[in-house]
């Protein structure tokens, strides 16, 4: 049985949801929730990058009335709603309630419904263009528009959603390009949102879209539930030992490495020896074009590719380290774990900063990327955009300072003023079970920047008309740039 033969099984099942054995929040415990949030935004780093201590008591607050209410409703639902509401006040990319950090009863009731679209799509501005169809209709060819969803115009859709949607600062492009749907997650963000605050009725979907030929029409479309999504994924899986990047040689020379995603923590692959190989391999062409456009982060799998091209040590990231506690409070210790328990005690050796801050031991310190001693000197690009906002952002950031880099596509996520990360402590609000990722690091620059994602060199936005025909302009605009400067200097 082929993908399509499967997806059909999938979406001609009977649209009902499965039983979400979930338990209701515990009203008892509710002040005991509040405790722990409190003390985690009393350590968060970034709790006061954006807001004042004002405006974060008045969010807090406002969580508070909401969350009470879902209590009192017995609703898991508005809780985990409310929760993901206020974490995104603080505008850190890297809190939130995190899907795959729930229990299995929280996952199946939150995000296994069968409210999901039954196509991939991008957010151009306010537009949402087709670039998969998996109704089984044949109605949604890559590059239809689509204009409304069950008689919501997508433009109040997305407004409606980005307040749910985690992102750094005020840079939004992060979140329009976490609300696209592009088969690579196990657990789409757009999917679990939409599914909460506008399911469909009856387990359909009607939608109003104008065709690439420009014909305005309609059509009905089963709404899919979350296995019917994981069939249509394309992406190689994060515990597998298959490569999970892919390398090969354009017609003109130009070798493409293309890097979806760095989360190794869970993989068997040996991914440093592929990449060692495929340097090696790309040191004969006529340059070598990296795509992160798809890639959020995880580990420092850039690190070797930039080795290959600097002649001395680079300090990649600038950004001074401060954390907010020298030991974890007493009042969330029992509510936090982490894969690094001396995560807790993070503080305890850094230099006191003054007015609440410490920074880390030296041995917590982010080492210089050292030369290799094999070298890269063929001209190198990359592609970036809006998904680069953690361990890809600092790429971005260390390649810029290399200077030996050119970066084509669109600006970054992340934020120039700063990110949060480095370690965390997943958090559990003991009442309801709800986990939350708390980042324990904060990284702030040592000049002012700002409130913005990294520009790149050259600026090649993705058009509607590059979607319906299966163009990549950002890659052959990289392309031909590699060809052009193959022999001569690799500055652009």
């Amino acid at each position: 049985m082929d993908r399509r033969d499967l997806l059909r099984a999938f979406v001609a099942l009977p649209l009902i949801s499965s039983g979400r054995a979930v338990a209701a929040p515990d009203a008892s415990g509710i002040d005991e929730d509040f405790a722990v949030l409190r003390a985690a935004m009393a350590i968060h780093p970034g709790a006061h990058r954006y807001l004042s201590p004002g405006e974060l008591a008045r969010h807090l607050a406002a969580f508070e009335s909401d969350y009470a209410a879902g209590v009192r409703a017995a609703s898991y639902d508005r809780c985990y709603l409310a929760l993901s509401r206020f974490l995104t006040t603080i505008r850190c990319g890297h809190s939130y309630p995190n899907f795959f950090n729930q229990t299995d009863p929280a996952v199946k009731a939150l995000f296994d419904r069968p409210t999901r679209l039954p196509f991939d799509f991008e957010w151009i501005g306010r537009s949402m263009i087709v670039t998969a169809d998996h109704s089984g209709t044949n109605a949604l060819p890559r590059g239809a528009r689509i204009t409304a969803v069950d008689g919501r115009d997508v433009g109040d859709i997305l407004d409606t959603l980005m307040p749910y949607t985690r992102g750094d600062g005020h840079n939004d492009g992060k979140r329009r390009s976490l609300l696209g749907v592009r088969g690579a997650e196990d657990i789409e963000y757009f999917d679990v949102f939409h599914g909460l605050l506008l399911p469909p009725i009856g387990g359909v979907h009607r939608l109003a879209l104008v065709q690439p030929d420009g014909r305005a029409t309609r059509v009905e479309v089963p709404a899919i539930g979350l296995a019917a999504r994981q069939a249509t994924m394309t992406r190689v899986r994060e515990d597998s030992d298959a490569p999970r990047w892919t390398y090969h040689v354009r017609p003109d020379g130009v070798a493409v490495l293309d890097m979806p995603g760095w989360a190794m923590w869970n993989s068997k692959w040996d991914w440093k020896s592929w990449l060692s190989d495929r340097l090696d391999e790309a040191a004969t062409t006529h340059g070598l074009v990296v795509d992160l456009r798809r890639n959020e982060g995880g580990d420092d799998c850039g690190d070797p590719i930039l080795a290959r091209l600097i002649q001395r040590d680079l300090i990649g990231w600038t950004f001074e380290p401060k954390v907010r506690f020298r030991e974890v409070p007493a009042t969330l210790a029992p509510h936090v774990s982490t894969w690094d328990d001396g995560f807790r005690r993070i503080g305890v050796r850094g230099a006191d900063l003054g007015g609440g801050w410490y920074g880390l031991p030296d041995r917590a310190r982010p080492v210089p990327i050292r030369p290799d001693a094999k070298r890269l000197d063929v001209p190198v690009a990359a592609l970036i955009g809006p998904a680069n906002s953690s361990a890809t952002f600092g790429f971005i950031y260390a390649a810029r300072r290399s200077g030996r880099v050119r970066m084509f596509g669109e600006p970054t996520g992340g934020n120039r003023r700063g990110i949060n990360g480095g370690g965390f402590f997943f958090t559990k609000l003991p009442g309801s079970g709800i986990e939350f990722d708390l980042p324990l690091i904060g990284y702030f620059p040592t000049t002012p920047q700002p409130d913005a994602g990294i520009e790149p060199d050259v600026v090649v936005p993705v058009t509607v008309e590059a979607i319906a025909t299966g163009r990549d302009p950002v890659l052959d605009a990289a392309a031909a740039w590699a060809v052009a400067h193959r022999a001569g200097p690799v500055r652009g």
